[in-house]
């Protein structure tokens, strides 16, 4: 293979590699749409969970694994220090607005967008957070991120359903079923646990 269809290809992975991190950054944001601003930062789960602060988690995530992991320009962020309170970078404080984590957000995909098309996907960086694995390419990082975004993205739509019942985010991997139509599926959910643990309790335990 020649230099040429080394570089192609190349570009063939990284285009790849780029578009699902892209795309999970989009399905991530759409889950704010029409809600309101206690919405966005209501916490959902018991460990706090919401989706103002995943937007924040992945931006700060994003801006230091594309830009300190190789050396390159990016803001400090007070919640990402070493000293900072626990989940700090899980949740807006009452002094960030939805502007101002978007903003993150945009600065964050700048960030990302620079180094991923400057560097070669073999480039060096490293991780400190990550100890004796902290030698890493920008093929990992991208795989990597690009992994966290989409977990988080899911985080996201499973919150999003919570708040006001909106599910899937329109790509057709969710059927579209009326309200009553759901109602019934998640009965036959419900039925169908009660009878599974009936009958398999006692070989593999409740």
């Amino acid at each position: 293979m020649g230099d040429n269809d080394a570089v192609r290809d190349e570009a063939v992975e990284k285009e790849l590699l780029n578009r699902y991190l892209r795309k999970a950054r989009r399905e991530l944001l759409a889950t704010l749409d029409g809600l309101s601003q206690e919405q966005i930062r209501w916490p959902m789960t018991g460990t706090g969970t919401n989706l103002l602060g995943l937007v924040k988690h992945v931006a700060s995530v994003e801006i230091d694994y594309f830009g300190a992991v190789f050396g390159r320009p990016s803001p400090t962020l007070p919640w990402m220090a070493d000293d900072a309170p626990v989940n700090a970078d899980m949740w807006a404080t009452e002094e960030e607005s939805r502007a101002s984590i978007l903003e993150l957000h945009a600065e964050s995909v700048r960030i990302a967008e620079a180094t991923i098309a400057e560097l070669g996907l073999d480039a060096a960086g490293h991780v400190p957070w990550w100890g004796e694995r902290g030698a890493v390419t920008l093929r990992q990082i991208l795989v990597h991120v690009g992994f966290e975004v989409s977990r988080h993205a899911g985080h996201a739509d499973i919150v999003r359903e919570l708040i006001d019942g909106r599910a899937g985010s329109g790509d057709g991997n969710l059927p579209e079923l009326e309200v009553k139509q759901w109602a019934n599926h998640r009965e036959r959910l419900e039925e169908a646990a009660t009878a599974a643990a009936a009958r398999w309790a006692e070989v593999e335990g409740p």
